[in-house]
């Protein structure tokens, strides 16, 4: 049998990546003479790239500015991003209960990569470019028991899954909203997390 799992989502869950989308974004300003409200766009990480980029690009244009966006990312978005509070402690108690790690995200397998190898962060599985309802059969295949996110969409991922969500605030949406989107459990970030773990995997 496969080993359980524990999901996370990656932007504002395991990774404040803010910083370094937020150069991406100006850099792609830059190249394309195209103005994106960085600081805005920042404020709500979560949906796809390319929902993001249909606010500030012509439709026939967005295509090409994803891959654009996508080619800047490296060398703008990783060294300034950093784990979120908790977030190395998370993944060290899931090994700790002998689950494996699975990440599931809206980011690009490859650029979510980036950031694992940054950190040095070692993940069982990884899936990319997936959204909300989307990352439901990713959560199945992988085995994941619970999903951990910030945004509302994860939370609707995880009830897709039938999954326990457990919505963290550290991104865009509050507490409120999350437990509407269907949040088992909602934390402030990640700290408490070990300890919801031992309580839900273990038992008291």
């Amino acid at each position: 049998m496969t080993v359980p799992a524990v999901g996370f989502d990656l932007d504002m869950t395991l990774i404040d990546s803010r910083p370094g989308i937020r150069a991406a974004y100006r850099a792609l300003t830059a190249k394309t003479g195209v103005f994106v409200d960085a600081d805005l766009a920042v404020s709500r990480l979560g949906p796809p790239l390319r929902t993001e980029l249909s606010e500030w690009f012509p439709a026939e244009d967005v295509e090409e500015a994803v891959t654009t966006y996508r080619d800047l990312y490296p060398d703008y978005a990783i060294t300034p991003t950093v784990p979120t509070p908790g977030a190395i402690e998370a993944l060290a108690a899931v090994r700790a209960h002998g689950l494996r790690v699975v990440v599931v995200t809206s980011k690009l397998g490859r650029l979510a990569r980036m950031h694992f190898d940054h950190f040095g962060i070692v993940v069982d599985e990884l899936a990319g470019d997936l959204f909300a309802e989307g990352k439901a059969a990713a959560l199945t295949e992988h085995g994941v028991r619970w999903y951990v996110g910030d945004h509302t969409a994860d939370m609707v991922a995880a009830r897709t899954a039938g999954v326990p969500g457990i919505g963290v605030t550290t991104g865009p949406c509050d507490a409120t909203d999350l437990r509407a989107a269907g949040a088992s459990y909602v934390l402030p970030d990640l700290v408490p997390f070990p300890d919801l773990l031992t309580e839900i995997a273990v038992g008291p």
